[in-house]
């Protein structure tokens, strides 16, 4: 019942920006960490950052000081503010969550928003 809906995904030039979001919905009563993975055809997915329920926050070394995660707890959602695109950073972008529906932990995938930087 659970389900992550991701958005903001889209075309940037190399040196723009995009952000995007992440809601989650259905029977949340809470959620631990929350992040933001990338894939490209022919390679694993891969870690881009994460944001636990305190707030601390974890980066790949390879969008440190460009990208920053943020999340608002009421509204079960995370964010990714992206600035400085590199070419690099193009790949489909998946939400993810560790939550508690109420009487077990599980862990949910969105279904990927495609980010497309042009060089």
């Amino acid at each position: 019942q659970v389900q992550l809906v991701e958005s903001g995904g889209g075309l940037a030039q190399t040196g723009g920006s995009l952000r995007l979001s992440c809601t989650a919905s259905g029977r949340i009563f809470s959620i631990n960490v929350m992040g933001w993975y990338r894939q490209v055809p022919g390679k694993q997915r891969e870690l881009v950052a994460t944001v636990n329920y305190v707030d601390t926050t974890n980066y790949a070394d390879s969008v440190k000081g460009r990208f920053t995660i943020s999340r608002d707890n009421a509204k079960n959602t995370v964010y990714l503010q992206m600035n400085s695109l590199k070419p690099e950073d193009t790949a489909v972008y998946y939400c993810n969550a560790n939550l508690f529906g109420g009487s077990i932990w599980s862990v949910h995938w969105g279904q990927g928003t495609q980010v497309t930087v042009s060089s």
